[in-house]
């Protein structure tokens, strides 16, 4: 039986999401309402009519053509053939391994970053070589360093740009260098970009690894930066014929997404400005209250995100991060996702993109807990 290591984030996620209090822990931008989304389309009833007329058959196995078109749209020179949707980043990220790694192929993994990908590469027999960020470098990578780790038969190198759970933001500078790292070894650049979108200046987009390399492959979702997680749709956008070989593979897992999840993804994609708009302001507005909060805390330190929806706190106290989490917890209903799901003790993740008031509530809360452990 192949193995695989326990998912430590999800996992942490499913016992306790759904009894807190004061979800904190949350990385999606809060999530929009069916009633609100379809308010964008402007003809709600319009809408309503044309959906209640679509037939629940499989619809376009690679998703349809006009999300796919809108999907492209968020890239700088890429077109509806180079997409193919999928049930999620998730399951975008899954895809992608199964098609590019095989028993004693090399992957470079800078980490921390979510846990697909290194641990699915792992389960198929692959040598993983992690690349460890630091906060001394504001959680950016070092390329000499990811130059170092790669052979001349690695096979692929994983990114996550916007960083999770840092918000770090790898500028395009550092991408193309990293480009060339992989270049020079043939090898893949995988860029888990699913939060990308939501920078903290500009129009919130940075350039993305597929605009930028012939073997970048981007995945994506409507989950994080467009509120729409309840939808799980995401998608990979790649090369043709590595897109050929995806649709081999996922032919025996999800066929399609469905119509109507498709059919919302559109609705917020013709919309993204406004969708979008929303999300800088939640974003932008909720991190400042983050960083005040830090900032008035002797016991706390970060790396101000640059993107992302998700910060990695740094406290004094003397405990572990899962028991930090788990009393504070126990004793407040504040839930926060320990640093040590991601192999860096003495921190803890936190979401700080959904309601504001919860948010407020949650860290006041959390100070108090802190002044407790001082006691």
């Amino acid at each position: 039986m192949a193995r695989i290591d326990e998912f430590a984030v999800e996992q942490w996620m499913n016992a306790h999401e759904e009894s807190c209090r004061y979800n904190l822990a949350e990385t999606c931008v809060r999530s929009l309402t069916v009633d609100e989304l379809v308010e964008l389309t402007g003809e709600k009833a319009a809408f309503w009519d044309d959906l209640g007329r679509t037939r629940l058959t499989y619809g376009p196995i690679i998703g349809s053509p006009r999300l796919r078109e809108l999907v492209a749209g968020l890239y700088d020179d890429e077109s509806a053939d180079d997409v193919m949707i999928t049930h999620g980043a998730i399951g975008a990220n899954a895809l992608v391994y199964s098609v590019l790694v095989e028993a004693g192929d090399h992957v470079v993994t800078v980490v921390p970053t979510y846990q697909q990908h290194y641990s699915i590469p792992q389960s198929m027999g692959a040598e993983v070589d992690l690349v460890h960020l630091r906060a001394a470098d504001d959680w950016l990578p070092r390329t000499e360093e990811i130059a170092a780790a790669v052979r001349p038969t690695t096979k692929v190198i994983a990114l996550n740009n916007p960083n999770n759970p840092t918000g770090a933001l790898i500028a395009r500078e550092q991408l193309e260098a990293i480009v060339e790292i992989a270049r020079e070894a043939g090898a893949w650049v995988v860029c888990d970009e699913v939060y990308r979108g939501v920078d903290q200046n500009g129009d919130g987009f940075t350039v993305s690894v597929a605009d930028l390399y012939e073997k970048g492959i981007s995945t994506g979702s409507m989950s994080k930066s467009f509120a729409l997680a309840g939808l799980r749709l995401g998608w990979i956008l790649g090369p043709r014929d590595f897109l050929d070989a995806v649709a081999i593979h996922r032919d025996y897992t999800t066929i399609s997404v469905g119509r109507i999840d498709d059919a919302l993804a559109v609705v917020a994609l013709e919309n993204r400005d406004t969708v979008l708009e929303r999300s800088h302001r939640i974003t932008r507005e909720n991190l400042a209250i983050v960083d005040d909060w830090v900032s008035s805390r002797e016991d706390l330190s970060y790396v101000k995100p640059q993107s992302g929806t998700t910060a990695l706190i740094r406290y004094d106290a003397d405990i572990g991060s899962y028991d930090f989490c788990t009393r504070l917890l126990e004793a407040a209903g504040v839930m926060f996702t320990p640093g040590d799901a991601f192999d860096i003790p003495k921190t803890f993740r936190i979401g700080f993109a959904d309601d504001k008031e919860v948010l407020t509530t949650g860290l006041e809360l959390t100070g108090e807990f802190l002044n407790s452990l001082g006691n």
